[in-house]
């Protein structure tokens, strides 16, 4: 039978990811639970944990209320977008390429922030027109 032991960086973020998304505030954004990741991270495991717990809090944490995340998801629901294919996986963060076609998400939807939005490998993904950036991907 095969041992398997995780590495000091591997067990961090592990234990990191759930106590980093225990934030309460979701209109509060990936700043916030950055923030919340590095102090629950730096508790667990010191430099090494602030820094990864950073990266899974910023993860955790949404840019939407859980309002506007329920109004955009059925938004976009009800335009049935065909879901495009891409090899890529789509990332908080990442840019998505030129050849992703993007829609703009109404004023009447009631977003604090202008966004478009596009269907990629089945996942509903709420982006940033100006830099092409996946800011939210919509549950």
């Amino acid at each position: 039978m095969r041992k398997h032991v995780l590495g000091p960086a591997a067990a961090l973020a592990i234990l990191a990811l759930p106590l980093a998304a225990c934030q309460t505030d979701t209109a509060a954004g990936p700043a916030t639970g950055a923030a919340g990741g590095a102090v629950a991270g730096a508790v667990i495991g010191g430099p090494v944990g602030a820094a990864v717990g950073g990266v899974a809090g910023a993860a955790a944490g949404g840019v939407l209320s859980a309002d506007e995340s329920t109004r955009v998801r059925t938004y976009i629901v009800a335009q049935r977008r065909p879901s495009i294919r891409m090899q890529e996986e789509v990332m908080v963060g990442q840019p998505l390429p030129a050849r992703v076609r993007l829609f703009p998400v109404p004023r009447s939807v009631g977003l604090s922030s202008t966004y478009s939005y596009t269907v990629v490998n089945g996942q509903r993904v709420l982006v940033d027109p100006a830099t092409r950036e996946v800011v939210e991907i919509i549950p």
